[in-house]
């Protein structure tokens, strides 16, 4: 039947609708065959197809988003150039796929299939993938002449579909079309998935070409009997890159949509992120770096440039251009944006400009930070930079001209002038100075292509201080053009600030000052352990405390006390290794000489025994056998330094690893410049920091005085206020307890904590957040954010918005809590959330707002929720009721407050409640 205009038109808006409220409701795929995977790209995808020898197992992003990921298999052929070729017999070669350059094999050889199975399938099992993505079934149709062989293949094909699916029964399948078995095997796959809809590649020279319309038609005969089958169906299309952004991508997406099917739009090699239902904010912000001036965790675009990002829900990619090229645009469009912060002239100036220019049909925009690492001559022009060359008079200074409020943030901009000056020729000026003979220069600029914050209009000395000019916080997001979003918040928890406590485990046979007869780590555990409820993390030193250690003699007594500590429950087991290495960087080839750690008689140096080894120990001869949490953290020692190979070996072991970075702002020092950032990533690896320094750097690395410990509440104070920026750390060793100075400050640490509005939990809980941080997938539609990856990480930050929490149309959302110019909004137990949002405030159903306990268990149902709250200090808690609803608890609170809504509940003793509230409609 022949559509009238008027339906034609109706039909676009349809689609058009679909398009813009739909999408974050909608399933979406993606097809990703490059290495390294950026996870905050793929993570919010239904349907996430890798290559399997591309993909590292062993990252924290595979384990999270690992019942989404599908390992690619070739079935009907095998490519000459992987690893598996080797072990092809030439007896199961039964032809040739030119236009890949693949060999076609026999699936109905016996052999072939058992091949299949134990040397290709089951080793992607064992290291760890469960779900798989079965490709080139059809290959068979290249080779078989008559309707028998197709028949014998088709059979075959069959067989090891319905082989994988008994074998395998809760593991996933995607079948890449198969039309001709679907009958027979719908009951045995999730999704099937085909290419080239409207827009595919030419079969002999692989070019792009646009699907005829008798194609489609042959190929809806097909997709209509599998949406009988009510599977999923992926539509692969490809378009070039500099396609992927355009109309026809988004049109082509809708028509998709609009007929059932899951779009996804790449190039034909699959090895960029493409366009799907919904997509990704690009949350990576690439930063070119130079380490051949110094080691990456000691750069300024690390310690400076990694925090505003990440304050702002952004994650810091570092890149060394000293070792790599200028990435492709390919490899470029999963960044969001372009820092550049390097000192060094860059050696093909004009080859790093046309990058930049480049990057701008991707709408990709560039941030030069502190420095312009070009020659100042007239290449500049094509980035709209003239260069002065008239002289000046540096003996005086000069006057501001044009002064943006974002200039002045830590410390007003010198007004002496630098030998090289430049104006530009378009853009917007931030901060601009004039020169007594008229010479103007412009230190910070938005430019069309990004911008530039140089010298006097970036950062600034004050002392042994650097200090911003510019405020990071605003700068990077308007120069970038980076959205405003929700942003992942690891310092919060349920509307409350965390609180953390770790303990290193050097010292612990220090004797006491007062008493010699005692151990430091006697005192810890009898005033400080036992005395406050809070959680801590505690970790030993084997070469300290085993009896193959350095004090054999003192090992009974202090293992006494060791086992005594771990069964307080407010303690968890850690590891500070055995040997105490101090420089991670100078193990080679497994050894580590006996001058960088401790040297017990008779110890032999390997990874094994440092971090598996002393885990193993801790867990076998320190712990009782009910003992929760077992030790599964290594605290980094020395210079908590550790190198990517290293960290791989810790993440292989799926043990959490902590330590390093360098918070300690106080008082006297009151700047961004002494506060870390989250972590360092090395390779597909993150270093997790502290929260804090330790006692060690407040007391001028223990010199005195020992009451210094007391200062680094005043970190606490600065790291929550104006922006809350780190929890709370309380980070310590057991030398502490050897002195009555250190122990009086660690008391007062400690009380002060107590007093806090706080929801603790041990370090093992706080690590994964941050992780989760680095690997959480997020998409935005219209007033709504879709959240993937919070697997422990369960608040998002929302700042300065007038929209409220739509909670009745919201999913996996507790509630949200209202903080001065923030909504703290709380995830619940799943690990994907949509956050809607409204201009108005009329939620009808209850929701926590606040709590300092950890959630055990909650159920949400139509008329209502119910939980069940667990926490180290008396629980208070937060609930909004509206008047149509009723609340019943477990053990009813003392004292109950009420302003509105919201009802508060406060014990003097609870540490576990349970609730329920039903609402009337």
């Amino acid at each position: 039947m022949k559509l009238s205009c008027c339906n034609k038109f109706l039909l676009l808006l349809l689609l058009l609708c679909s398009a813009a409220f739909g999408a974050l409701n909608d399933k979406s795929a993606i097809v990703y065959y490059g290495k390294n995977i950026s996870y905050p790209m793929v993570g919010i995808h239904n349907y996430i197809i890798v290559q399997p020898s591309l993909t590292d197992t062993n990252t924290h992003g595979f384990r999270v988003y690992k019942d989404k990921m599908y390992a690619y298999v070739s079935i009907g052929e095998i490519d000459k150039d992987i690893p598996e070729y080797k072990k092809i017999k030439q007896a199961w070669i039964v032809g040739k796929n030119k236009a890949w350059d693949s060999v076609v094999l026999d699936v109905t050889n016996p052999a072939y299939k058992a091949f299949l199975f134990n040397d290709v399938i089951a080793p992607q099992i064992k290291r760890g993938f469960k779900n798989f993505f079965f490709d080139t079934l059809d290959s068979y149709q290249l080779v078989a002449k008559t309707d028998k062989q197709r028949a014998e293949s088709e059979a075959a094909l069959v067989d090891i579909i319905k082989t994988f699916h008994k074998r395998y029964p809760t593991s996933k399948l995607i079948i890449n079309r198969g039309f001709k078995i679907i009958d027979s095997v719908h009951n045995d796959i999730n999704a099937v998935l085909f290419e080239s809809y409207y827009h595919g590649v030419n079969g002999e020279k692989l070019g792009y070409k646009d699907v005829t319309s008798k194609d489609r038609e042959w190929l809806d005969t097909y997709i209509n009997k599998i949406h009988h089958y009510k599977l999923d169906i992926i539509c692969v299309d490809y378009l070039k890159l500099k396609d992927l952004t355009s109309k026809e991508a988004t049109n082509t997406i809708v028509k998709i949509r609009a007929k059932g099917m899951i779009p996804y739009i790449a190039t034909k090699d699959l090895k960029v992120y493409g366009q799907s239902s919904k997509n990704p904010i690009k949350r990576e912000i690439l930063t070119l770096i130079d380490e051949s001036v110094h080691e990456r965790r000691f750069l300024a675009a690390h310690q400076s440039g990694a925090l505003p990002l990440e304050y702002e829900g952004y994650i810091q990619k570092l890149y060394d251009i000293h070792k790599h090229k200028l990435p492709t645009m390919e490899q470029m469009q999963q960044y969001g944006g372009v820092i550049v912060w390097f000192s060094k002239t860059y050696k093909h100036p004009a080859e790093f400009i046309n990058w930049v220019l480049k990057l701008q049909k991707y709408n990709i925009k560039v941030v030069f930070a502190a420095n312009l690492p070009l020659p100042l001559n007239n290449l500049l022009s094509k980035l709209s930079i003239k260069v002065n060359t008239t002289a000046i008079d540096l003996t005086h200074s000069s006057k501001i001209i044009t002064k943006s409020a974002m200039i002045g943030y830590e410390i007003k901009p010198s007004l002496t002038q630098s030998e090289n000056f430049i104006n530009i020729t378009k853009g917007k000026s931030l901060l601009t100075l004039k020169s007594q003979n008229g010479v103007t220069n412009t230190y910070a600029a938005i430019m069309p292509w990004g911008g530039f914050a140089l010298r006097n209009g970036f950062m600034q000395e004050f002392g042994d201080d650097n200090l911003w000019v510019i405020n990071p916080f605003k700068f990077f997001i308007k120069a970038l053009r980076l959205k405003k979003i929700i942003v992942p918040d690891v310092t919060t928890q349920y509307g409350k600030r965390i609180f953390i406590s770790h303990i290193d485990g050097d010292g612990s046979m220090n004797r006491v000052e007062w008493d010699p007869k005692l151990f430091s780590i006697d005192v810890i555990y009898n005033k400080i352990l036992k005395k406050y409820p809070l959680p801590v993390s505690a970790s030993i030193v084997g070469a300290e405390d085993d009896d193959n250690g350095l004090y054999p003699k003192l090992a009974p007594t202090l293992q006494k006390t060791i086992k005594a500590m771990y069964k307080l429950p407010n303690v968890e087991p850690a590891s500070h290794t055995f040997s105490h290495p101090f420089f991670w960087e100078k193990i080679h080839n497994g050894n580590l000489a006996p001058k960088y750690r401790l040297a017990p008689k008779g110890y032999h140096f390997s990874l094994e025994n440092e971090i598996k080894g002393m885990i193993d120990l801790i867990n076998v001869k320190y712990l009782t056998k009910e003992k929760e949490p077992r030790a599964k953290t290594i605290f980094w020692s020395g210079d908590c330094a550790p190198p990517e190979n290293i960290l791989a070996y810790v993440y292989k072991l799926h043990l959490l690893n902590f330590n390093g970075g360098d918070t300690y702002i106080t008082n006297r020092h009151p700047w961004l410049l002494y506060i870390a950032p989250l972590g360092l990533g090395r390779g597909e690896y993150y270093q997790i920091y502290t929260g804090a320094q330790d006692e060690n750097v407040y007391t001028n690395d223990w010199r005195g005085p020992f009451w210094g410990f007391k200062k680094v509440v005043q970190t606490f104070k600065l790291t929550e206020a104006p922006r809350r920026l780190k929890v709370i750390d309380i980070y310590f060793h057991y030398y502490s307890g050897s002195k009555r100075a250190s122990l009086t400050a660690l008391d007062y640490v400690f009380n002060w904590a107590m007093k806090q509005d706080i929801n603790p939990m041990f370090t093992s809980l706080y690590i994964p957040k941050v992780m989760d941080y680095y690997t959480l997938s997020l998409a935005q539609g219209k007033n709504s954010y879709f959240v993937a990856g919070v697997k422990n990480l369960k608040t998002l930050r929302l700042d300065n918005s007038k929209m409220y929490v739509d909670m009745n149309n919201s999913k996996n959302i507790l509630g949200f809590k209202d903080d001065k110019s923030h909504k703290y909004i709380h995830i619940g137990n799943r690990s994907e959330a949509l956050v809607k949002l409204s201009k108005n405030m009329h939620n009808t159903n209850a929701y926590l707002v606040s709590t300092n306990a950890a959630i055990l268990k909650s159920e949400k149902e139509e008329d209502g929720f119910s939980m069940e709250l667990s926490s180290y200090l008396p629980i208070r808690l937060e609930l909004n009721i509206p008047k149509n609803c009723r609340y019943q608890f477990t053990n009813m609170a003392p004292t109950i407050t009420k302003k509105g809504d919201i009802i508060s509940f406060s014990y003097k003793y609870k540490t576990k409640v349970g609730f329920n509230v039903k609402c009337k409609p």
